[in-house]
């Protein structure tokens, strides 16, 4: 592809995704609020058993979502544009639609005639198997749904249905767990109901109603959609076996209560982490897919963002990681002391090698863009075979801490690869100028958290936490509005 420089146009783009960023971050920062919220609540909530078994649960649904659902959706948001200027999207809706009606008719017979081996497989109860099935129904439905308002730039609307879903999942949760002692399946029965109200809701935001009529499937619009969604779905499935493949092997090897120990340092990461990292991909990528299709060079965009990323990401996950037993003390104020000993262990892992993962949303676009997601899978499936092997061997060995460095070390493998297979006129440069302020500025702040953890001085640990961000991030802001003003 030939690129067309055109330096007004990506500023104007700049500022539209800073201007939807702010609109998104509502959701994002409540989504991430209520991520926060879960873990103590859940964790005191329920047993450490019954922990354990909704962790399996969420991620059993999380994998078959990954094949039978959220690869249409994903799907959607990539192509609705190219539909709506062709003035085709009633025939492209009933063709996405109709896939999706497929994939949940094929979901329900396989999961059926082979439950045997899913129970294997999952180490979960029927009525929590069955439960699962039936939640993937209105959580598709979501997915879809929320991908045509990205695609729709609606990005108030989606705010606002993503946090009217995060809490209202939380208080129906609480209601089942409370009045009807359901243990694990509250969660279950709690987004279930919930899920399904934003889906009405989503219904009416993104006017679907009226754009959507039944027409004959074009076989044409499918061919499209599956070679992208596919390797989309085989490669969201390698980051499943990356991110959760852990908690089955934990599971098999050391039961309900190592795993609960994994989930609990998964959600005091993963959900977390991404949900605010995603503020910047959630704007910026439909912007990029639009400047991409009017052929105009995207590079110079995409390597501000991830100077923007890393501003964002380093220091609060070096945070993190530096005073993990204190973050999950606030995290999980009434566990045993082993239970917090050992998710504190697993977090600086998971807190950096969720940094690679999210890193890695801007090394991939690339793929996404020249629609060309099997090279995707094919990195990210090297790197899901090297976690699940690493998992394998070093949980046996190592317990928790083995299941901490290997998912580390699949998702900076995954990275790597990204940054190794660049395709023509692909490749990205360095944010250097955002890189070295970065550098400069944690001198300091190192310098400082060196003080107050060598002496004595009074000051609490969360304290100490605040103190660290704020010396960083003026440091920074000096630097970058005197002496190094320029911009990547």
């Amino acid at each position: 592809m030939e690129y067309v420089e055109n330096k007004e146009l990506v500023a104007k783009e700049v500022k539209g995704i800073f201007s939807d960023m702010a609109k998104y971050a509502p959701s994002k920062l409540c989504g991430m609020f209520g991520n926060v919220i879960t873990v103590p609540i859940y964790t005191s909530l329920f047993t450490t058993e019954q922990y354990g078994m909704y962790t399996v649960s969420i991620a059993m649904l999380s994998f078959l979502c990954i094949i039978f659902s959220d690869w249409v959706g994903l799907a959607g948001l990539r192509f609705f544009r190219h539909h709506q200027l062709e003035e085709d999207l009633p025939k492209y809706l009933t063709t996405l639609v109709t896939i999706l009606t497929i994939n949940m008719t094929l979901m329900f017979g396989l999961s059926l005639l082979f439950k045997d081996g899913m129970y294997t497989l999952f180490h979960v109860p029927f009525k929590y198997f069955l439960a699962v099935l039936l939640l993937i129904i209105p959580v598709a439905i979501r997915a879809l749904l929320q991908q045509i308002l990205r695609a729709q730039l609606k990005s108030i609307s989606y705010s606002f249905t993503t946090i009217l879903n995060q809490f209202v999942t939380i208080g129906l949760t609480v209601f089942f767990a409370k009045f009807f002692h359901l243990g694990a399946a509250s969660i279950l029965l709690g987004m279930g109901v919930a899920i399904s109200l934003i889906d009405i809701l989503l219904l009416v935001q993104c006017d679907i109603i009226k754009i959507f009529k039944f027409e004959k499937v074009e076989w044409k619009f499918v061919f499209p959609i599956v070679k992208y969604g596919i390797p989309v779905a085989a490669t969201s499935l390698s980051a499943w076996i990356i991110t959760q493949s852990n908690k089955f092997i934990m599971n098999g090897i050391h039961g309900f209560k190592q795993t609960a120990c994994i989930g609990a340092g998964y959600s005091s990461t993963l959900p977390i982490l991404m949900t605010l990292f995603a503020m910047i991909t959630v704007a910026a990528i439909p912007r990029i897919y639009n400047l991409y299709e009017a052929k105009i060079d995207v590079r110079p965009l995409i390597t501000k963002f991830v100077g923007y990323y890393m501003l964002l990401a380093l220091p609060i996950i070096a945070v993190m990681s530096l005073y993990s037993t204190t973050y999950v003390h606030i995290m999980i104020p009434n566990k045993p002391d082993d239970f917090i000993n050992g998710v504190s262990s697993i977090i600086p892992w998971f807190s950096f090698g969720v940094f690679f993962l999210a890193l890695t949303d801007y090394t991939t676009l690339q793929y996404h863009l020249a629609n060309k997601t099997h090279i995707d899978f094919g990195i990210k499936l090297a790197s899901g075979i090297a976690g699940l092997v690493l998992n394998i061997i070093l949980i046996s060995k190592m317990g928790l801490l083995g299941a901490g460095i290997a998912t580390f070390a699949a998702n900076f493998l995954y990275w790597l690869l990204s940054v190794i297979v660049v395709l023509p006129d692909f490749k990205l440069k360095l944010p250097k100028n955002t890189t070295a302020r970065i550098l400069i500025a944690s001198i300091p702040t190192l310098g400082l958290m060196y003080i107050l953890k060598t002496y004595n001085l009074g000051v609490s640990y969360p304290l100490q936490m605040l103190y660290f961000l704020l010396t960083f991030y003026g440091t920074y802001a000096f630097l970058r509005y005197t002496v190094m003003k320029t911009v990547d």
